[in-house]
């Protein structure tokens, strides 16, 4: 059976073809292959400067159903990207010794990003940077015992290319004082991972009656905090090991930054040249 032709074979395959509009279109798909094709419609309408009736028209060119069935493709090759390693992994000991414990967890970590990848919905990476993206609102992060780290890693990377960031004190003792300073404007980002700690979804709770949006990074099985986030991302997290697997949490995360950054391109570069300077005139960091 013959392979079937890729997205990005088609649009090769018929680029002769296409209107100056799809053209620049294409230009956009290929950009950032096959993950920049994830977006909304609109999203993608809006970054090469074209109609949503121009993205379907292309979709329908190459051979699709529709823009849907086109996306679908786009997120197969995307999970087809994650399990190559994997497929691979007979041939890891030819060329250098890899020990049996490092390939078993190895595997297991492919497969929950490939997993991951695969449950994700097309719309929720780019509805959750929409929220994040707005100045407009406040956010406060806070994760539990493990994935407290995943929290401040976010919080670090967005407190640099936004203002309007904090993020909560780990004592549960102080987090009144956080969420006095709540309202309809404002965004709660946790992360709670099986071992749910209650903590956090009664910080959930005192979130919600202030009318704050909450954003949930959880696991496969879902955090009781689901029933009340406004944007649930679940990741695989199961590992050989008596921990879980928090790097599939960690590449939704990346994938926000870089999202979150492109949306607040010129304010972002502003806020990175001032702590760039600061860094400079205070001498933090040598430059080698």
């Amino acid at each position: 059976m013959a392979k079937a032709l890729s997205v990005k074979d088609r649009l090769h395959d018929t680029a002769s073809a296409l209107t100056p509009a799809e053209r620049q279109l294409s230009g956009v798909l290929m950009r950032d292959y096959p993950v920049g094709g994830l977006q909304s419609i609109t999203r993608i309408a809006e970054a090469a400067g074209v109609s949503t009736p121009t993205v379907i028209r292309l979709a329908r060119k190459l051979g699709f159903d529709g823009f849907p069935d086109l996306q679908a493709a786009l997120r197969d090759e995307a999970s087809a990207q994650f399990k190559t390693p994997i497929a691979k992994r007979d041939g890891w000991g030819d060329a250098k010794p890899v020990s049996a414990a490092f390939k078993a967890f190895a595997e297991a970590v492919f497969d929950n990003l490939s997993r991951t990848i695969d449950r994700l919905e097309p719309g929720t990476v780019d509805a959750i940077a929409a929220v994040l993206a707005d100045r407009e609102r406040r956010l406060f992060l806070s994760g539990g015992r493990i994935t407290r780290s995943n929290a401040d890693y976010f919080y670090n990377h967005l407190q640099i290319i936004r203002p309007g960031v904090t993020l909560l004190g780990a004592s549960p003792n102080v987090w009144p004082q956080y969420i006095l300073d709540m309202d309809r404007m404002s965004v709660l980002i946790l992360f709670d991972i099986r071992r749910y700690e209650r903590d956090l979804d009664r910080l959930a709770e005192l979130a919600k009656d202030r009318d704050a949006q909450i954003i949930l990074f959880t696991d496969q099985w879902g955090s009781p905090i689901s029933r009340q986030a406004d944007h649930v991302v679940n990741a695989q997290i199961e590992a050989p090991s008596s921990w879980d697997s928090t790097l599939a949490i960690n590449l939704v995360i990346e994938a926000l930054v870089a999202e979150v950054q492109t949306r607040v391109s010129e304010t972002a570069l502003d806020r990175i040249e001032a702590l760039e300077e600061m860094f400079q005139s205070t001498r933090i960091f040598r430059k080698l």
